[in-house]
C-alpha cells in the first residue's frame, strides 16, 4: 500500500481522540415509544446482517483498544463513539453487540467454510437514542445523532496498529483466542496482518479528509463512491475526498415516498439499500478480470434488505412524549399549523398526505416535495464533490456500449454503472419470481426517473422532532434555529447527547459532548433555508416571522404525528388525495 503523509495520518488519528466522547454513567431505563413495531421486530432490526463484513468476529471480539487492555468491544468503548450499547439477548443477541452491529455470514466462493465477520447493520446510523435528565428515549428509524463513524473506524484502525506494534498486546490476543504455541501463534499473527490492511485502507482512502465528520455526520456518497472506483477495483487514482457530511435520514415513511435519499436520487429500494452497503464493508470483488474469474460477486444480503425495507414499510413517526418532555400548547400548535400551511406545506407534504396516482402495479406513493439546491440555498457540497472523471480499469469491457473499452469516464457514470452490475449479478443469483421480483423493487416501475437538475427532497415533518441536528448535513441545532434568518444561526456549536425540550435540539453547552461542529468549514454550511426578509429564492423560503410565530411552528412540529403508532399505509390509502407538492416535477 502506497504510504500517506505523515501529516495526513496525524491528522486522521488527532479526528478519532477529538470526536469520542467522554464515557457517562449509565442512566435510567430505555424507554420505547410506541412506533408499530413489536419488540421482537425491534430486535431483529437492530442486528440484522445487510452483508457488511469489517473483520473477523473473533478477533473483533478480543481485540483490546490502543492504549489500554479495555476491549473495543466494550460497552464503555462503544459509548465512547456513540454506538449504543445493550443487553445480551439469547435469541437476538447473545453476545451483547451495541446496536448497529452484527455477525455477518460471508460464504467462500466454491467452497463449503462460511467466514464470521462483525459488520454494521442499518441500525447503526438510522437509530437514535434521546437523552434527557437521566431518561433514555429510543427512536427506531431515526438519525444516529451520536454515533461517529468516522472516529469509531480511526479507532479500530488504533487498536489494530496498535495490536501490530506492541508483542504484550498481541499475546493477550493470542491467549483469548487460544493460540497458545509458536504455530498458532504465527498463523494468528499473519491473518491478524491481512486483515488490518482493508481496515487501514479504508480510514486512509475511503474516510480520507481534513474536515471531521463528527457524530450523526457521514460523505455517504464519498464512501460508497471510493469504495466502488477505488479501493475495491484497486485504482486509488479514483479517490474523491469525503468534504460534504450528511446526517443519515429518518426511515419512518421513506418506503412510502416518491423519492429518498437528500438529493432525491434513488426510488427503487433494493438498489438503495444495497448501495448503502457498498459503503460499509460490503464484500465485492471489482478487481478479477472477468466474471467468470469473479468480477462483480458480493456478499449481498438481498433478502435481508427486502425484509428490512417491509418492515419499514410499517414503522411509524415517534410522537413527542409529554410526561417526560412536556405538555403541548394545543392553541399554540394550532395556530403553528396554520403557518405550515402557509409557510412549508407546499414542499412539506402534511398528514394525510397527497400521493402519486396509481402506478401499473396499483402502487400510490407519498408525494416528497423536490426543491432546487439554488432555491432553497442549503449546503450544495454533496453536488461537486467528486472527481469529474474516473479510470475504468479492468470494467471497461463490461461497461455499456457509450463507455464501452474507454480508459476513463465521469466518475458519476461508473458508478450508477458498478453498483447496478454488482446488483444485477446478485439478483441472477436469487433466480426470484415475477411477484418476488416486483415486491423487492417495491412495488416501483423501472427503469426508475431521475432528476434532471440539483436537487434537495423536503419530505413530511411527522416526527422531525426527534431527528436533531437539523438540515441535510446536522449544521442547525434545533428547531427554532430553522425558523430565523440564516445569517443569525449558531456558526460553531457542540454536538452534545443531551436533547432540549425547549428550542427542540441538541444540547450546544459541551457539558454532553465534546465534539465542535464549525459551519465555516467546507460541506458545514448552515446557510439556506432562510425566513427573513426579501424576495423568496437565493436561500430565502419564507418571510421574517415573530417570535409568536416561531414557538408557535416548533410547538407545531412537536405535535406531529398526532397519535401514537400511526403507520402510514403503504401503497396509498383508498381515498388517497392525488396532487403534487410546488416543486415535485422539475
Amino acid at each position: 500500500m502506497k504510504a500517506l503523509p505523515c501529516a495526513l495520518l496525524l491528522a486522521a488519528a488527532l479526528m478519532a481522540d477529538a470526536a469520542a466522547q467522554p464515557a457517562a454513567s449509565p442512566p435510567g431505563p430505555v424507554v420505547f415509544l410506541d412506533q408499530g413495531w413489536t419488540p421482537a421486530e425491534r430486535a431483529w432490526y437492530y442486528q440484522v446482517s445487510q452483508g457488511s463484513a469489517v473483520m473477523s468476529y473473533d478477533l473483533f471480539m478480543n481485540l483490546e483498544v490502543a492504549g489500554s487492555q479495555e476491549l473495543f468491544r466494550s460497552d464503555a468503548n462503544s459509548d465512547r463513539f456513540g454506538l449504543i450499547a445493550q443487553p445480551a439477548d439469547p435469541q437476538s443477541n447473545p453476545d451483547a453487540l451495541p446496536i448497529g452491529l452484527s455477525k455477518t455470514i460471508v460464504k467462500k466462493k466454491g467452497s463449503s467454510v462460511e467466514d464470521v465477520q462483525i459488520g454494521l447493520t442499518c441500525a447503526a446510523c438510522h437509530n437514535a437514542q434521546l437523552n434527557y435528565q437521566g431518561k433514555r428515549i429510543r427512536i427506531d428509524g431515526g438519525v444516529a445523532n451520536t454515533f461517529d463513524m468516522m472516529g469509531y473506524v480511526n479507532a479500530l484502525d488504533d487498536a489494530m496498529q496498535a495490536t501490530l506494534a506492541d508483542k504484550q498486546k498481541f499475546d493477550r490476543l493470542a491467549t483469548r483466542l487460544g493460540a497458545m504455541s509458536a504455530d498458532a501463534k504465527a498463523e494468528l499473527g499473519k491473518r491478524f496482518e491481512r486483515e488490518a490492511v482493508p481496515i487501514r485502507d479504508y480510514r486512509t482512502r475511503t474516510l480520507a479528509t481534513p474536515i471531521a465528520w463528527g457524530p450523526s455526520r457521514i460523505d455517504a456518497i464519498s464512501a460508497i463512491v471510493n469504495r466502488l472506483l477505488a479501493i475495491e477495483t484497486r485504482i486509488p487514482q479514483n479517490t474523491s475526498t469525503p468534504l460534504a457530511p450528511t446526517k443519515p435520514p429518518f426511515l419512518w415513511n421513506a418506503p412510502h415516498g416518491s423519492w429518498t435519499q437528500w438529493r432525491a436520487s434513488q426510488q427503487d429500494p433494493i438498489n438503495r439499500n444495497l448501495v448503502e452497503s457498498m459503503g460499509v464493508y460490503l464484500p465485492m470483488n471489482l478487481h478479477a478480470k472477468s466474471p467468470q474469474e469473479g468480477l462483480f460477486e458480493s456478499n449481498a444480503a438481498l433478502l435481508n434488505l427486502q425484509q428490512i425495507e417491509n418492515q419499514l414499510t410499517r414503522l411509524a413517526p415517534p410522537k413527542w412524549p409529554e410526561e417526560i418532555f412536556g405538555r403541548i400548547d394545543r392553541q399554540k400548535a394550532a395556530a403553528g399549523k396554520a403557518l405550515f400551511a402557509t409557510h412549508c406545506a407546499s414542499c412539506h407534504n402534511a398528514w394525510p398526505y397527497t400521493w402519486t396516482a396509481p402506478n401499473k402495479y396499483g402502487k400510490r406513493f407519498l408525494e416528497v416535495g423536490v426543491v432546487p439546491q439554488k432555491y432553497v440555498g442549503t449546503d450544495p457540497g454533496q453536488f461537486d464533490n467528486l472527481r469529474p472523471y474516473a479510470i475504468t480499469g479492468n470494467l471497461a469491457p463490461y461497461l455499456p456500449e457509450s463507455f464501452k473499452d474507454k480508459e476513463i469516464i465521469p466518475t458519476g457514470a461508473l458508478y450508477l454503472i458498478t453498483q447496478k452490475l454488482v446488483l444485477d449479478k446478485a439478483l441472477s443469483e436469487l433466480k426470484l419470481d415475477e411477484q418476488q421480483t416486483i415486491n423487492l423493487h417495491g412495488y416501483r416501475e423501472l427503469p426508475p426517473a431521475r432528476q434532471t437538475q440539483d436537487v434537495y427532497k423536503a419530505a413530511p415533518r411527522d416526527g422531525v422532532w426527534a431527528t436533531p441536528p437539523f438540515m441535510h448535513n446536522g449544521s442547525v441545532p434545533n428547531l427554532y434555529e430553522m425558523l430565523i434568518p440564516a445569517s443569525e444561526r449558531t456558526k460553531k456549536f457542540y454536538v452534545g447527547r443531551e436533547f432540549d425540550p425547549v428550542k427542540v435540539g441538541l444540547d450546544t453547552s459541551g457539558k454532553s459532548g465534546t465534539f465542535l461542529l464549525d459551519t465555516s468549514l467546507r460541506g458545514n454550511s448552515n446557510g439556506g433555508h432562510s425566513f427573513e426578509k426579501g424576495p423568496l429564492g437565493n436561500g430565502i423560503i419564507g418571510p421574517l416571522l415573530t417570535e409568536p410565530q416561531r414557538w408557535a411552528l416548533v410547538e407545531y412540529l412537536k405535535s406531529i404525528p398526532e397519535e401514537p403508532g400511526r403507520v402510514t399505509p403503504f401503497g396509498g390509502p383508498a381515498n388517497a388525495v392525488t396532487g403534487t407538492s410546488k416543486w415535485s416535477r422539475n
